[in-house]
């Protein structure tokens, strides 16, 4: 018996301002299996992964997700007066296990080299440090499916490697990753790559 997909869309579509975003995507990712999603600026990738998480609502379709949910957004949304252990206590205590997800969220930190401890506000870090911390934040409730929409945007070489370390323990401890991707050469590390074309997926 084949097993239940991790995330299951089909038939979604989405218009916005009068336009087609999505005219019918289908999308079903299994676990252990990492899935990226390219296409031009403007075809509808960011609108087609807060379907999927959840965040917005299609027009028609229909979205099944099994488990707990991760996303990580393009543009973070931090607090800037905030420090980065704030952000993770704050984050921590929305989860079932607030110790568990603050102790990962730390690790997770330390992996791509950004000190949790420091007392920098989120005002004042870079833009990949914000973009570090967005990543880590999105793996404090332990995900099954983790939403990645080009989470490497201002990533040094170092991290951006680390990132892609930890995309394949994610698959491999059998969570379900899809990124928005616009770089050839992660294209070889993932499972699938799928083109958004026409509001489709092909």
């Amino acid at each position: 018996m084949r097993p239940q997909p991790t995330l299951k869309c089909s038939g979604i579509r989405k218009t916005r301002r009068r336009k087609t975003v999505l005219s019918g995507a289908d999308l079903e990712v299994a676990a252990g299996e990492s899935v990226a999603i390219v296409g031009e600026n403007g075809s509808g990738k960011t609108t087609l992964l807060n379907i999927c998480a959840g965040v917005i609502r299609p027009d028609a379709g229909d979205v099944r997700r099994r488990g707990r949910t991760g996303l990580c957004p393009q543009q973070p949304g931090l607090v800037d007066l905030l420090t980065i252990d704030d952000h993770v206590r704050l984050t921590a205590a929305g989860t079932n296990d607030p110790r568990a997800a603050t102790i990962r969220t730390r690790s997770l930190l330390d992996e791509l080299g950004l000190d949790a401890s420091s007392p920098t506000t989120a005002a004042e870090l870079s833009g990949g440090q914000r973009q570090k911390l967005n990543v880590a934040l999105s793996l404090a409730n332990d995900p099954q499916l983790l939403l990645l929409d080009e989470p490497y945007q201002g990533f040094d070489h170092g991290s951006y490697l680390s990132l892609w370390d930890m995309i394949g323990r994610w698959t491999h401890e059998g969570r379900s990753v899809i990124v928005i991707s616009h770089l050839l050469a992660e294209h070889e590390r993932v499972d699938r790559v799928l083109t958004l074309r026409d509001g489709v997926l092909r």
